[in-house]
């Protein structure tokens, strides 16, 4: 039947909060979704399917679910959303069930997935940025707290395609002719929140309502648009750090019921992607010789914390 819907067949590599949100917002509209995840979550999927806890609807979906990375057999879309720790090991694992013409998506926070993935196996994942506010409280149970929504670019066969994919399951996109800027936005927010709610332990909410929690987002925001600017980013309407830093609060109040993702991982004593958010302006910024020092701070406070500094 999905088949004549005409939805091609759809692997998400890494059902956690994000690829079980959208990976289930996918299968709830029709398509043939395989999940590739932990023990766990796929027993737990077999067993009572995949409950999708959101703003709009509770509502339990019956899915695909695999442990072994084999399920992307046959897939015509990828979604690519293991922890950028595990890119390279994935990727590898990943290019020969590919068949020609299939379509990548790394849906990862962070600014180089794309070209982790393409050093490590020569696959040509395209870059996606990704707004949600999701945990996963219980396995095979997605909580979505705040936005959903998708940025692809540039304009090509490529990213319309994806834009129509994820547009016919209600998920809201835009197409980006500066997807490289789009994505240090993300980049900006993550930096800014992610690791102050980690070593705070504190919500989104929490973070913008504390005055001297915000004085440390604003330097952050400051730091990272410093090194953008030497790297020749341009984030899409923050070249003014005012705007950066109001944009910060913004997603914080916007998402005010959200810990981030890597105050998640922490609680559960797993490796954080740290590397990629503030430790990457911390590496940019001294190749660049732009000074990050509250951001080298927030990456090494971090690595202490989870034990592998």
């Amino acid at each position: 039947m999905t088949e004549q819907q005409g939805w091609p067949r759809i692997a998400v590599v890494g059902a956690g909060a994000v690829g079980g949100y959208f990976g289930g917002l996918l299968t709830r509209a029709g398509a043939p979704v395989a999940m590739i995840g932990r023990p766990a979550f796929v027993e737990a999927v077999k067993k009572n399917g995949l409950f999708l806890d959101t703003l709009q609807f509770q509502e339990s979906v019956q899915v695909e679910a695999s442990t072994e990375i084999d399920a992307v057999r046959g897939a015509e879309v990828v979604l690519f959303c293991v922890k950028t720790t595990d890119n390279a090991t994935t990727a590898r694992a990943l290019a020969p069930l590919l068949v020609p013409g299939t379509l990548v998506l790394s849906f990862q926070n962070g600014v180089d997935n794309v070209e982790q993935i393409r050093a490590a196996a020569a696959i040509e994942a395209l870059p996606t940025v990704v707004y949600v506010a999701a945990s996963v409280p219980e396995p095979a149970r997605v909580k979505h707290v705040g936005r959903g929504d998708l940025v692809f670019g540039p304009t090509n066969e490529r990213t319309e395609r994806a834009a129509a994919l994820f547009t016919r399951a209600g998920v809201p996109c835009r197409i980006s002719e500066n997807i490289e800027g789009e994505l240090w936005t993300k980049l900006i927010w993550n930096c800014a929140l992610n690791a102050v709610s980690a070593l705070g332990r504190a919500k989104y909410g929490q973070i913008a309502a504390s005055a001297d929690a915000r004085k440390v987002v604003e330097t952050v925001v400051d730091e990272v648009l410093s090194v953008a600017h030497a790297a020749n980013v341009h984030p899409p309407g923050l070249e003014d750090p005012k705007t950066a830093i109001a944009g910060a609060f913004k997603i914080a109040t916007q998402m005010a019921e959200a810990l981030s993702s890597t105050a998640q991982d922490m609680n559960r004593g797993k490796r954080t992607e740290i590397d990629s958010l503030n430790g990457f302006i911390s590496r940019r910024g001294a190749e660049l010789g732009v000074p990050t020092p509250v951001n080298h701070a927030l990456y090494a406070l971090v690595k202490l914390a989870e034990g592998r500094s």
